[in-house]
């Protein structure tokens, strides 16, 4: 592994060229970041990543031989450390649940810009789990049908402590999508501030990344982002 202070290396897969030279480009640009390999077919990114370890692998779904969860489980059993991102079109549960079970931490939709890239990259390999708004509010749409009603629910288990309402509203706009800057900003805190909120939200609740932390907060009747019916 790299000392921290090395540039993150990433991987891109992704067969469409122009989008391909976005994301790239966005990552040559940002000096905090590294661009170690560039494939257009999920087969080159398997040659490689056997002979390769990246610190990030994004990965597009729909190549032109062989499907992106191929690549993405590969990476994941053959390369642990390794954080993986999925960059793609499809916005369906189907794809977004086969892409997290296959490895991936996070899931981000093309239309994402190029300049948020660089710092979504960093939120994944930091620990988090950067999701485009509209994929964290179908993951816990998906979940809510089975959340026990209401925090009252929750109250025979005994693993966790109840976070504070700061640290409840903080894990609310990560559900929403938001960065550590961005609700740093929103809510008049420092970045610091928003870091330790979620280091003590996983050591109450017992988890160890951002998505684990919404999904188990959702379980518990603790929150409940907008747009969730």
């Amino acid at each position: 592994m790299p000392a921290s202070s090395d540039p993150i290396r990433v991987a891109v897969l992704e067969d469409d060229e122009a989008t391909r030279a976005r994301f790239c480009a966005a990552i040559e640009q940002d000096a905090g970041l590294r661009l170690a390999a560039q494939f257009a077919r999920g087969g080159e990114a398997l040659a490689w990543l056997e002979r390769h370890e990246p610190d990030v692998l994004l990965a597009d779904l729909g190549l032109p031989d062989i499907p992106g969860l191929a690549v993405i489980a590969y990476c994941a059993r053959r390369h642990p450390r390794s954080d993986i991102m999925v960059i793609s079109m499809h916005e369906d549960e189907q794809h977004v649940v086969r892409s997290l079970e296959a490895g991936a931490s996070g899931y981000l939709l093309k239309d994402c810009l190029a300049d948020e890239m660089a710092a979504r990259i960093r939120e994944l390999r930091a620990g988090g789990a950067p999701m485009s708004p509209v994929i964290a509010r179908l993951v816990l749409k998906r979940l809510r049908p089975a959340a026990p009603a209401g925090a009252a629910a929750a109250e025979g288990d005994d693993q966790w402590v109840r976070p504070t309402p700061r640290e409840l509203l903080v894990l609310t706009r990560i559900a929403q999508g938001f960065s550590y800057a961005e609700i740093a900003d929103m809510e008049g805190i420092s970045r610091h501030t928003v870091h330790a909120h979620v280091k003590n939200i996983y050591g109450k609740l017992s988890v160890h990344s951002r998505t684990e932390a919404v999904f188990e907060a959702s379980r518990l009747g603790l929150i409940t982002p907008p747009g969730i019916g």
